[in-house]
């Protein structure tokens, strides 16, 4: 090539790159929280407390988070996670909100757990028009963007979940008698409410419900009422404390019923195992996500990722507790919506690209569940799939249910 070409090649190779590097600096838009080197979040979570078997899952978040630094950031930028224990108490959670957002100036809050600790920040965050995203609870207030178009669920709402167990009920124990635990809570009201719901005129079937506070020592004189209510189903919606002493329970009274089992408690490690292995065979519940103690997915190249995940960056973390995986999930798709904003790193853009979720799917989403969200749909994750416990680990059976809810 003569040189003059060679010369010319150069230049313009040069200066498409000078373009493309001014396009993106002039792309760059920055809110608190976001610089060219940093994007910080926020997270609350509760590390002590009564539900504290949730607090692995800030941990494995940060582990995550710790990984994508390691492979140089997102878009060149080191992710600073700042979590803060709120004890599962909603006034804790307001003070922890508050310094993270005026103190820490974090660009976006995180996955906050727990339905009343977000309920009792919401009203704040959409005041402050900082994003409440993928909060940790199955709530289904949180795909309300008209109302709060600060704040985004993430996992399937309970109220989906209600209507699943209810079609499974409906088509296999039409003249069961139901009793249920429920947390008195919004998350507890909404799993009610599902299951009222998807029942429709056959609702009747409920013929007992007992709820319980978070806090309470024990759960034993609900389960004794409920067994002596003469059901031969029954459904335990309730946070993992209070979902392993039903069970243990269950199984110390000698009851035999059809054991439905709300997904946010259904980890071996920290439910389960509590409980007794033996106590639990038999429960049946829903799942989205992969389940690392089934045999089905020990060739799995999304398991295996994570479980390598786990080797390097959370050596420590319990590869039978789903909350792991969960967390996981979570992460991955907090990423791929900073990936999406690019340059523009306002809290707008956040909220505009987590509603702009195309067939996402995390490495541990069950096969076929793909995350779409949009402008006026603030539910990311909407299908499910029913497993039972065989005395060991889950077995997912049937086909994906859907139990749209909600818009």
């Amino acid at each position: 090539m003569p040189a003059r070409i060679r010369s010319l090649v150069a230049f313009t190779a040069f200066a498409a790159a000078a373009i493309s590097a001014n396009a993106e600096d002039a792309q760059k838009k920055y809110d608190p929280g976001a610089s060219d080197t940093e994007i910080r979040i926020g997270n609350i979570m509760p590390y002590s407390g009564p539900a504290s078997a949730y607090g692995v899952i800030g941990k494995v978040e940060a582990a995550y988070f710790n990984k994508i630094n390691a492979e140089g950031g997102i878009n060149g930028r080191k992710i600073n996670f700042i979590s803060y224990d709120d004890g599962f108490s909603p006034p804790k959670a307001v003070e922890q909100a508050r310094k993270l957002v005026e103190s820490d100036e974090v660009l976006l809050i995180f996955q906050s757990l727990g339905t009343q600790s977000n309920s009792a920040i919401q009203k704040y965050m959409n005041a402050k028009k900082v994003p409440q995203l993928f909060v940790a609870t199955g709530a289904t207030k949180w795909g309300d963007p008209e109302n709060f178009p600060w704040t985004m669920g993430w996992q399937p709402n309970y109220q989906s979940e209600g209507r699943i167990y209810a079609k499974y009920i409906l088509k296999n124990y039409p003249n069961g008698k139901i009793a249920a635990l429920w947390q008195n809570d919004d998350a507890g009201k909404d799993q009610m409410k599902g299951l009222r719901d998807g029942l429709g005129d056959k609702a009747g079937m409920i013929i007992a419900d007992k709820s319980y506070e978070v806090g309470d020592p024990t759960v034993d004189s609900q389960i004794v009422a409920l067994k002596d209510s003469g059901a031969d189903i029954f459904m335990t919606w309730a946070a993992p404390k209070g979902a392993a002493q039903a069970i243990r329970k269950v199984g110390e009274l000698g009851w035999k019923p059809v054991y439905f089992l709300g997904n946010v408690s259904t980890s071996v490690a920290t439910v389960l195992k509590p409980a007794g292995l033996e106590n639990a065979k038999g429960i049946i519940s829903t799942a989205y996500l992969k389940d690392p103690t089934d045999p089905i997915w020990k060739d799995d190249p999304g398991i295996k990722a994570w479980l390598a995940f786990m080797d390097k960056y959370f050596p420590d973390g319990d590869k039978t507790n789903n909350n792991n995986v969960y967390g996981y999930a979570t992460a991955q798709t907090m990423v791929q919506v900073l990936k999406q904003c690019g340059g523009d790193l306002t809290r707008e853009n956040v909220m505009k690209q987590a509603a702009n979720l195309k067939n996402f799917s995390s490495d541990v989403l069950l096969p076929g569940i793909k995350i779409n969200t949009g402008a006026k749909d603030f539910f990311p994750i909407e299908q499910m799939q029913l497993m039972k416990f065989d005395g060991e680990s889950w077995r997912l059976f049937g086909e994906l249910i859907d139990g749209e809810v909600g818009h």
